[in-house]
């Protein structure tokens, strides 16, 4: 039987604790008892683990035995921030297909109020980051980074291959460019950003500037995606070759 899989909220080489929601749920939904078996991860390692008890809002496991567990992907999206419903279905998507990070950016047709507001939601997409990587029982917790401008977004790590879907390409596909690389890499597996712009797509000063950081321009097709869609899509295809 599949043992379900909880993100430790604190932990040592030999216990680990869930508190807050994770616990209440785990104590008032589940009704837990001790002696209970899960597996938790710490550290980002999976560990069989039995319920050692349970004091107030706290849940204490002893770790019994690693598990193996694969890593995330080495894999950054660079979102441009778009409608939040849309923002919150794309997380927790990218946390499924086993992304690693993805950094919020304001992009100059980034729709104004989303753009004030995005500092102040990045909690709640790191609740759903943390809820969608316990679901796909992944051994770690999709990284959200605070929203960045363009600007500042896209010159961070350097030593990357660095991808941006862009309207305007149509000889260059993703899936090309990926293998590409790959194939070059040899045994080595790459880092990889890739940025996808908002609704309206990116301003020409944009282009401009991810042409000058070495972002290379790559195409998910033929037709028009929405935001969402398009972020989603480009890392299905980078998890096809990766895995």
């Amino acid at each position: 039987m599949t043992r379900r899989r909880w993100i430790a909220d604190t932990w040592d080489e030999a216990t680990a604790s869930l508190v807050g929601s994770q616990a209440a749920h785990l104590i008032r939904v589940l009704r837990a008892q001790p002696g209970m078996e899960f597996d938790l991860v710490a550290g980002g390692r999976v560990f069989h683990s039995v319920l050692a008890g349970i004091s107030g809002d706290e849940v204490r496991f002893n770790l019994i035995a690693e598990v193996e567990a694969d890593p995330a992907l080495p894999v950054t999206l660079l979102i441009s921030v778009f409608k939040f419903d849309r923002m919150e279905w794309a997380i927790e998507k990218a946390a499924e297909l086993g992304a690693e990070g993805i950094v919020p950016m304001i992009a100059r047709r980034s729709e104004k109020h989303l753009a004030q507001a995005a500092a102040s939601r990045v909690e709640r997409w790191r609740r759903i980051a943390l809820e969608a990587s316990q679901q796909s029982r992944r051994s770690d917790v999709l990284r959200i980074a605070d929203p960045l401008p363009l600007k500042s977004a896209i010159r961070q790590e350097e030593q990357t291959l660095r991808l941006v879907l862009a309207e305007q390409e149509r000889s260059t596909t993703l899936h090309h460019a990926l293998s590409e690389a790959l194939t070059a890499a040899g045994d080595e597996m790459p880092t990889i950003r890739i940025a996808s712009g908002p609704e309206g797509g990116w301003t020409a000063e944009e282009e401009a500037m991810l042409d000058a950081e070495n972002w290379k321009a790559v195409s998910l097709g033929p037709r028009i995606l929405r935001a969402e869609t398009a972020a989603i899509a480009a890392m299905a295809v980078t998890a096809s070759l990766l895995e």
